[in-house]
This record gives structure tokens, C-alpha cells and sequence, in this order.
């Protein structure tokens, strides 16, 4: 019997799991290079599909200090066992877990965003670490695409640029002027490792204020560049009609399975 790869790549997001890097992987703290590793491994600790980055503590260039953790943080930030620590800076600290596990000894998994920069050789990188086996691929298409919220239209275009992203729905990029319905920019950012920052719409359905309903790329990462300045819209909380035919909603982060049809305002996760 054949193997859906799909489950092959979800079966153990429960577990704790590793992969080796040959990338030299740095971080910084207020301007100071506080992380220089060749030994890094990405770690995905167990419910979690983005991986971090974990260093031999030896390749920590300043002190560590166990982290204080009132009830409850030490739960919210990790999800492996471990030891919670400071990685101590110039005016601003770091943090990371000593990982209790054999296969890790003597590794610290580094939580991303409490650093200020990171770098893979010399390539400066955001979000979080570029996972080895997660790509995107954007490709033109003429097919023709209706979006469409409670009957209204929204945009409607046949010059559309496809993006397929591993193990999320494909996305629909379409021109500004090929959107019909009235955008308002919102306050709403968020940040891809491998797309770059969106920035977000809300838009004016049928006298009514949709939060966040889509996103454009303005200055995107070099696998985003044939997609930065357009505009692509939620497929979970729109419908889509690709050349006549209504897409089923998909289920994703977005609109988890079993959430209510007309439940469509979006939530702020990164796209």
C-alpha cells in the first residue's frame, strides 16, 4: 500500500526532533555576536511544525544563567524538557532551554526572537531557522480565479501567481487592480522565514468591516519576489472559484477542522 508523504512528515510532530545543519549559524544581542556555531542543529520540539536553532553550549560566546520561570511561563515557552536559561548580553539577555534529552547532551535550543539578529553563514535570516524540508514555489498561471464572501465579489483576475508551500494551502496572488472590493491597511504584521513581512488588509464586505482578510508582500525575501505587491486573500474564510469550479475551504492553522463556515474573520498567524 502506498504511503501519503504528507503523513510521513506529520506522524511525529508529537515527539522531539532533530536534524543536523552544515550551516554556520550566528545570533546576536545588542550588537554583539553572542552565538557562533558550526555544530547548530534544528530542533522541533514536540506540537511544533517551525524549528529552532540549538548550539553546543560551548559555542556560546557569554555566560548563561538559569532563567527565572514563574508558574505557568516554562510550559507556554517550551514544550521539550529541559533547563530554562539566560543567555546573558550587553543590556539585554537572551533566552534558550538546556535540552534534557541523550541524543542533545550538552546542546541549549535558543529561542529565536529574544535575540536581535540572526545569520546563516552570511545571509541574515528572520521568523525563525529555514526548515531542509520546506520549500515554496510560485508559478503563473491563467487559470481564472473569483474570490468571492457572502455572495459578494472580491477579486477576480486570470494573470494570477500560484504559491505552493509545503503542507499549506496553495495561495492565490493576484494583481491591486484586479481586486474589486475597497482595502484598508491594518495595523496587523507578521513575519515568513522564507516569504518575508506581510502586511495586512481589511476590506469592506457588504457594509461590513472584514479584519484582515488579506495580506501583500512589500519587501519581499528573494523566494517571494514574484509575489511581492500583490494581493492574496485567505482561502480558508473566502470562497474560491478557479475556472468555474468552488474550492473546498481548507483546513489549516487558519480554519481548524470543525470551526464554523461563517466563523471567517482571520487570525493573526504568519502567512
Amino acid at each position: 500500500m502506498s504511503i501519503l508523504v504528507r503523513g510521513l512528515l506529520t506522524a511525529a510532530v508529537g515527539e522531539l526532533r532533530h536534524e543536523p545543519t552544515a550551516v554556520r549559524v550566528r545570533a546576536a544581542l545588542a550588537g554583539a555576536t553572542v552565538v557562533d556555531s558550526v555544530q547548530a542543529v534544528l530542533v522541533w520540539e514536540p506540537g511544533q511544525v517551525v524549528p529552532a536553532y540549538a548550539v553546543p553550549e560551548a559555542d556560546i560566546r557569554t555566560a548563561l544563567s538559569p532563567a527565572p520561570v514563574r508558574d505557568g511561563d516554562r510550559r507556554a515557552a517550551h514544550t521539550a524538557d529541559g533547563e530554562p536559561v539566560l543567555v546573558i548580553g550587553e543590556g539585554r539577555n537572551g533566552s534558550g532551554l538546556r535540552l534534557d534529552d541523550p541524543d542533545l547532551a550538552g546542546y541549549v535550543l535558543l529561542d529565536f526572537t529574544s535575540f536581535d539578529a540572526w545569520w546563516e553563514e552570511d545571509e541574515p535570516i528572520s521568523a525563525h531557522p529555514h526548515d531542509p524540508f520546506h520549500r515554496i514555489d510560485v508559478r503563473a498561471s491563467s487559470r481564472h480565479v473569483r474570490i468571492e464572501l457572502d455572495g459578494h465579489a472580491l477579486a477576480e483576475s486570470s494573470r494570477v501567481m500560484m504559491l505552493f508551500e509545503t503542507l499549506l494551502p496553495t495561495r492565490f496572488y493576484v494583481p491591486r487592480e484586479d481586486v474589486v472590493v475597497r482595502l484598508e491597511p491594518s495595523d496587523t504584521h507578521t513575519a515568513c522565514a522564507y516569504k518575508g513581512r506581510a502586511a495586512y488588509f481589511s476590506a469592506r464586505v457588504g457594509g461590513r468591516l472584514v479584519r484582515d482578510l488579506a495580506w501583500t508582500l512589500p519587501e519581499p525575501l528573494p523566494e517571494g519576489e514574484r509575489v511581492g505587491g500583490l494581493v492574496a486573500f485567505f482561502n480558508e474564510h473566502v470562497d474560491v472559484v478557479l475556472d468555474g469550479r468552488l474550492l473546498e475551504a481548507p483546513v489549516s492553522p487558519w480554519r481548524p477542522a470543525g470551526r464554523r463556515s461563517a466563523d471567517r474573520e482571520a487570525k493573526h498567524f504568519s502567512v
